[in-house]
């Protein structure tokens, strides 16, 4: 099943929304930084990079078949202020699995914007994307990343130890998941009280 959503996606302090050529500049405050790119496969972008990624982005606001990906900008409802970004990629359509992402900028880290973005994709992902499971991934040492995974009510699955080189060194993963069922539940008792 494609899933065309309807942008923004609302939430009570958030708008998620496709990228646009003026995100450049808000992109490249955050991708440029070494802190940023830590546990992120590339390194700090320069601005030319980040402008063939927001290009790209531009075109990524469907899941078609497998492998295409959502990728929203973050922006506070209040300002306008582009604080991240969040992504849900169809990783296997048949078993209906997913994938989220999300990178932010430090300076709006430690007020839940991450936590309340990614559960918007989470509906999105379970609600008119019909998965049955939704996976998110991280670097053991990014712990900003895998409490987020555990606020979300995903379960962690796997440790990865020294499975593949990362920026020339052995690495180690976290993967964490929830199912339809599981995020259906935490809905109920969320909407309950």
């Amino acid at each position: 099943m494609a899933l065309y959503p309807n942008y923004p996606l609302q939430t009570e302090r958030l708008r998620l929304r496709p990228f646009t050529r003026g995100d450049v500049d808000a992109v490249f405050a955050y991708r440029r930084r070494e802190d940023v790119a830590l546990y992120l496969f590339d390194g700090p972008l320069s601005r030319e990079e980040c402008a063939l990624a927001v290009q790209q982005r531009i075109g990524q606001i469907a899941l078609e078949g497998e492998g295409d990906k959502v990728v929203l900008g973050v922006e506070l409802a209040s300002s306008g202020a582009l604080i991240g970004e969040v992504s849900l990629i169809w990783r296997n359509v048949d078993a209906r699995q997913g994938e989220i992402g999300w990178i932010f900028d430090p300076a709006y880290q430690g007020h839940g914007y991450a936590t309340e973005a990614a559960n918007a994709l989470l509906d999105l992902g379970f609600g008119p994307g019909d998965m049955h499971r939704i996976a998110a991934r991280c670097d053991v040492r990014n712990i900003a990343s895998w409490r987020l995974m555990d606020r979300l009510g995903m379960r962690r699955e796997a440790h990865f130890r020294e499975h593949a080189l990362f920026k020339n060194q052995w690495d180690e993963e976290f993967v964490y998941a929830i199912l339809w069922q599981e995020w259906h539940s935490r809905r109920e008792v969320s909407n309950a009280g």
